[in-house]
């Protein structure tokens, strides 16, 4: 019998949700502690899950792309975003402190090596961290790949992404004074950075709603408005990271650094029409690293839940499992 009898089609490949068998709050220094949770099967596959933004925040559904039976998720907040404390906080948070971050709970957890699987900016998160630690890394699953290049910020904040949504854009735009609209994150820093929390969580909600707006295919420009402490953490963060390069020591590092993990096994899963992440970026990783399949996905955007790349992530993994099992 089909276990997702019933359910939209949208979502039948998806597994079920189990609540995690163990949650955490991690110390990690720094000031910072952590949320780390663990589902699925204790003794199966180890695999960790990157999320996006910086700031987004895990959510139960990551749990859904592998089989609770066959997987061991390890899913975790990122500094200053979600369950972790201190929120919204960008002191000692770069980077680097997140790939140290993600081999403190490797090493809390005992886990030896593991599955790395991130989308967007945990897709440049993973192969940071792989690159940094190649040997605790067994295979990469990527989605919706930014290279955290000074061109991806271009086109998203410097009017590209525009030319397809201009009234979207105009939303994000307007809001600026029209002396400061030739580095729009160098101005939404100044506000999101102000030290007023009304100033703060409004141009939070603007910065958050630019991205939400673009994520899906069938997308109409209106994205809703995200709660005010989610928005201002998210904006932050992102901002944060965007004003220092992701704290990488040059434009192209992640692309040009690709040797150090060209032995390592990895799946790309990209939308064809992903405003936000180009695929031009999935297309020139998959073109320099020789162990990566890239999986273009039709009639899909940069969203988790675009239903083509969902049920593509999700025949990924079973076939990851199913390989495991036949070694």
């Amino acid at each position: 019998m089909d276990k997702y009898a019933g359910q939209n089609s949208a979502v039948r490949h998806l597994y079920p949700s189990r609540d995690p068998f163990d949650q955490r709050m991690l110390q990690v220094g720094d000031g910072h502690t952590l949320y780390v949770e663990q589902s699925g099967n204790p003794d199966g596959i180890p695999v960790v899950v990157l999320h996006g933004g910086p700031g987004g925040g895990c959510s139960p559904v990551m749990r859904r792309f592998f089989d609770p039976d066959v997987y061991r998720a390890i899913l975790f907040d990122q500094r200053g975003c979600g369950r972790s404390r201190p929120h919204a906080s960008v002191t000692a948070n770069t980077t680097w402190h997140l790939v140290r971050d993600i081999e403190t709970i490797r090493a809390t957890l005992g886990i030896d090596r593991w599955m790395v699987f991130g989308g967007s900016w945990g897709a440049t998160l993973a192969l940071v961290y792989a690159q940094a630690h190649p040997d605790a890394v067994r295979h990469l699953i990527l989605r919706g790949v930014f290279l955290a290049t000074q061109s991806e910020l271009d086109w998203f904040y410097g009017g590209g992404a525009g030319k397809f949504w201009p009234e979207v854009w105009a939303r994000f735009v307007d809001p600026i004074p029209e002396d400061e609209r030739g580095d729009l994150i160098a101005a939404y820093h100044k506000r999101l950075f102000s030290g007023d929390l009304p100033t703060e969580i409004k141009f939070g909600r603007t910065w958050s709603s630019w991205e939400n707006a673009l994520a899906s295919m069938g997308t109409n420009g209106q994205s809703g408005e995200s709660p005010g402490d989610y928005a201002r953490a998210f904006a932050r963060l992102e901002n944060h990271y965007f004003t220092n390069k992701a704290f990488l020591e040059r434009d192209g590092q992640i692309l040009g650094d690709i040797g150090k993990i060209s032995h390592i096994p990895g799946d790309i899963v990209q939308g064809r029409y992903d405003m936000i992440c180009p695929p031009h970026s999935a297309w020139g990783l998959a073109q320099n690293w020789p162990e990566a399949e890239l999986h273009m996905v039709r009639n899909a955007g940069h969203a988790l839940s675009e239903p083509g790349i969902s049920s593509q992530l999700v025949r990924i993994m079973d076939g990851l499992a199913g390989a495991e099992k036949a070694v």
